[in-house]
């Protein structure tokens, strides 16, 4: 393995050639202590890695805590508005003529009204943003890019350590299939379409999250990945869809999935599977209801006539499951921004129901606090881009307790037994990779 080390014009910008693999690099810089909090963001092709807190936004359902470089910490309160607004009229006040913020934004955040810890964002003080082969280190001070640079040169090639102990994801069926039956009597009495509603499944031993983020992502072929500790809180998942990507000129996009089987059973087993999730009538109905809402809530907030459906019902490999999905797209209309698309866009359809409002307030009375879960994780920049992940398929901890979640698209057709095998299939995107601390 051959690294070349090159030092730009910015005394605070390196660069880090290399032939590893990149989830390696993320591995060693997440687990070397070197910063208290950081984000792991993976697009297709493209690693960053976001250490150390330069600024600092932290949401809760009745106040904003702002932390900006050479400024005093700032608490306000806020009770009107949106979430979604404060955020923007946040992050509009940033002091600095260049910044990406990383983070994450809770279910909660379009509860009404909003509970609990509703979003946490960092700029960091140092970005690796490995790609192609290169790794750019940027930031605020030299010594601390040039530590980041000789930890990539020393040890990026050194694998995370940790054997998994699969968790076993067939527990807590009784109450969850209760619970589908509550969504499905709701269904037919005519209070909404379609929800989601989720298991919990607490892990009984203290996590290795480093450790399960590489065994996980080994196994698993996501639309984006993460892993974060931030504030003491940690996560980390292999999400199957794009809840929303702008980019700098307002170029919306957003994958739907909805419609689920099992995968990885085998060539025969899988290609069963496949069949029956292209002609299940339950299925395509569920999915197409899905990508009418996406289209519907990109109208709000695009231009009408650049909005179009591509791919529409491709299969989708994700792991231990496969998905119909379809792309949605548009070109935002003037005045508006990604703040407005993420807002329109949140939560995902297809971790929420149809029509959204009925089903947030169904999933408040029939799911416990989610946080996190169904919730995204993102990145947004000074220019105006944003990406954001659906939080599905994810492993959480906090104070040394772990858990995992999975949830089912209850529509009138469903039942039980078959929406419990479904989050079965989900849990086991993540449950077999998980490893205990040593």
């Amino acid at each position: 393995m051959s690294f070349a080390l090159r030092t730009d014009a910015n005394p605070a910008e390196l660069v880090v050639e290399y032939t590893a693999d990149p989830l390696a690099l993320m591995a060693r810089l997440s687990g070397s202590g070197l910063f208290d909090d950081y984000v792991v963001y993976e697009r297709p092709g493209a690693w960053t890695f976001a250490g150390g807190l330069l600024g600092e936004v932290v949401l809760d359902a009745d106040r904003v805590r702002v932390h900006w470089p050479d400024r005093p910490p700032v608490t306000r309160t806020w009770t009107e508005g949106r979430p979604a607004d404060a955020l923007r009229e946040t992050f509009a006040d940033v002091p600095l003529p260049v910044w990406n913020a990383y983070g994450w934004i809770a279910f909660e955040f379009a509860a009404s009204p909003p509970r609990g810890r509703l979003a946490h964002l960092i700029v960091p003080r140092v970005e690796v943003r490995a790609e192609d082969g290169r790794a750019r280190i940027t930031g605020v001070d030299a010594h601390e890019a040039e530590q980041v640079a000789k930890l990539l040169l020393a040890e990026a090639d050194a694998p995370a350590a940790g054997t998994p102990a699969p968790v076993d994801v067939r527990v807590g069926g009784g109450p969850y299939r209760a619970q589908v039956a509550d969504a499905v009597a709701e269904i037919k009495a005519g209070r909404y379409q379609k929800v989601i509603v989720s298991r919990r499944l607490d892990i009984a031993y203290p996590v290795d999250m480093v450790s399960t983020f590489v065994q996980g992502r080994r196994a698993n072929t996501p639309a984006r990945s993460f892993l974060l500790d931030m504030g003491g809180f940690q996560a980390t998942g292999f999400s199957p869809e794009v809840l929303v990507s702008v980019d700098a000129a307002g170029h919306v996009m957003t994958q739907p999935l909805a419609g689920t089987r099992a995968f990885g059973l085998g060539g025969d087993a899988d290609a069963r599977g496949r069949h029956d999730l292209e002609t299940d009538p339950k299925e395509i109905y569920e999915h197409a209801v899905s990508v009418r809402t996406s289209q519907d809530e990109l109208y709000r907030v695009c231009d009408p006539a650049s909005v179009q459906v591509t791919g529409f019902m491709t299969v989708k490999e994700r792991g231990s499951v496969q998905h119909l999905g379809s792309t949605v797209s548009g070109v935002l209309a003037p005045g508006r921004t990604s703040w407005d698309a993420l807002e329109a866009l949140f939560p995902g359809v297809t971790a929420s129901g149809i029509p959204k409002p009925e089903a947030i307030d169904a999933i408040t009375r029939l799911d416990e606090h989610r946080g996190l879960y169904s919730g995204a994780v993102l990145t947004v920049s000074h220019d105006g881009a944003l990406d954001a992940a659906l939080v599905l398929r994810a492993l959480y901890n906090r104070d040394g307790h772990a858990w995992l979640r999975a949830g089912a698209g209850i529509v009138d057709a469903s039942t039980p037994d078959r929406e419990y095998e479904e989050t079965c299939e989900k849990l086991t995107s993540i449950a077999p990779h998980v490893v205990p601390l040593p």
